[in-house]
């Protein structure tokens, strides 16, 4: 049996909280949102602090601030939820079931990229606006011919790919690294497409890959990976990894000491688990994503954050979830309707003021994201870019301890 979930902060609930600012709710004012996303299998660790606790914090905010305002009505939110397992299969079902039974008025984008396109022709079918969020890919200017339903936020392989070798670049230009590099990728959608962007762009900016392997999603033991780079004798080390081999791949480098003056993993990089893991042995280490932590935004977004969650957020696509759906709201409120159809008309031609910044999309399409961020000093510092702005400067991985 599927499990359901609803999170909803009632008017009441949030009174008794003494949280509660804005207006009363009239009875049957709700506007349902469906949400499908991992909470089991290989992808489960990366949404639970990439993309659930955002979602709780949006409706906390949004229930609190008296709701979304639809025309002359203000209406509060509910979210229905269900586990999709980290599989397409389960997540279609899921959006099946949001659809026709629960009968939702909008859609939350699922988690990572193979699960977005898994469920974005069901998605586009039945018209609803599809802010793709954790996803990265090549080809998102085909979907949204294909989906003109789908906005893409997070970025391109391309893009990040590209980044990667530019920031190996700056650093073979400091002369503290070599030309030597080790190119690892989890076979997923998400890690295929960056290995396919990101081996050209290292060739092309003069770097030897001298070792180059692929490993199945869900792969636990990656000390044969390791070993196998280690003996290659890289300058640098990159792994277009998700969540759970980002940490494997980081735990054996640790062990067995691999010597590079450039470490890259991929997804959860950013998560403060990281560094609560690694520690010390965190410093200097590349990965996907960054954010400017400075500003006075997302330092009021950070602690919000664990006010309400308990829990800190990561320092990249966590704040871009939050940010879709602050669009989504924005949208549907200058529509004055739940239309759907007359909401993404909104999200085509509107500018969106979010925790990341002001958002716009250029053929359904955001071209200003983060790419590579790093971390220095105990923060992930966001070290590269399309010209989001704030960028820090890399510096070389100076060993293990």
């Amino acid at each position: 049996m599927k499990r359901r979930t609803v999170l909803k902060l009632t008017a009441s609930a949030l009174l008794a909280a003494g949280i509660f600012a804005g207006p009363a709710f009239a009875e049957g004012d709700v506007l349902k949102f469906g949400a499908s996303a991992p909470k089991t299998g290989p992808l489960a660790g990366g949404s639970a602090v990439t993309h659930w606790p955002a979602i709780k914090l949006w409706v906390h905010d949004v229930n609190a601030a008296g709701g979304i305002k639809v025309g002359d009505k203000m209406m509060k939110v509910e979210v229905i939820e269900y586990d999709d397992r980290t599989s397409g299969e389960e997540a279609v079902k899921n959006i099946q079931r949001l659809i026709n039974v629960d009968k939702v008025d909008f859609l939350i984008a699922p988690y990572g990229t193979g699960l977005n396109l898994a469920t974005a022709p069901l998605i586009a079918k039945h018209g609803y606006p599809h802010i793709a969020v954790t996803a990265v890919t090549d080809k998102a200017d085909e979907f949204v011919s294909r989906w003109p339903n789908s906005f893409w936020t997070l970025g391109t392989s391309t893009a990040f790919a590209s980044s990667v070798a530019d920031v190996l670049k700056t650093l073979r230009d400091k002369g503290v690294i070599g030309n030597k590099v080790a190119v690892v990728n989890v076979a997923d959608a998400f890690g295929i497409e960056l290995a396919n962007a990101g081996k050209p762009a290292l060739k092309e900016a003069g770097f030897e890959i001298v070792y180059d392997t692929s490993y199945p999603l869900g792969t636990q033991d990656l000390a044969p990976v390791i070993s196998e780079a280690k003996k290659a004798a890289p300058d640098a080390f990159v792994g277009f990894s998700y969540p759970p081999d980002t940490f494997a791949l980081t735990d054996q480098a640790k062990l067995a000491d691999l010597k590079v003056g450039a470490f890259y993993v991929g997804v959860a990089t950013a998560f403060p688990a990281y560094i609560g893991k690694f520690g010390g042995a965190a410093e200097g280490v590349l990965g996907a994503g960054g954010m400017n932590p400075d500003t006075p935004v997302m330092q009021a977004y950070l602690k919000r954050h664990k006010e309400v969650t308990g829990m800190d957020p990561d320092y990249w696509a966590n704040p871009v979830t939050y940010a879709s759906l602050e669009i989504l709201k924005q949208a549907i409120e200058r529509a004055g309707t739940i239309d759907r159809a007359k909401v993404i008309e909104q999200l085509k031609n509107g500018s969106f003021d979010t925790v990341v910044g002001t958002m716009t999309f250029d053929g359904n399409i955001n071209r200003k994201f983060w790419t590579v961020g790093q971390w220095q000093n105990g923060v992930f510092q966001g070290v590269s870019s399309t010209g989001v702005g704030g960028e820090k400067e890399p510096v070389a991985k100076k060993g293990w301890n």
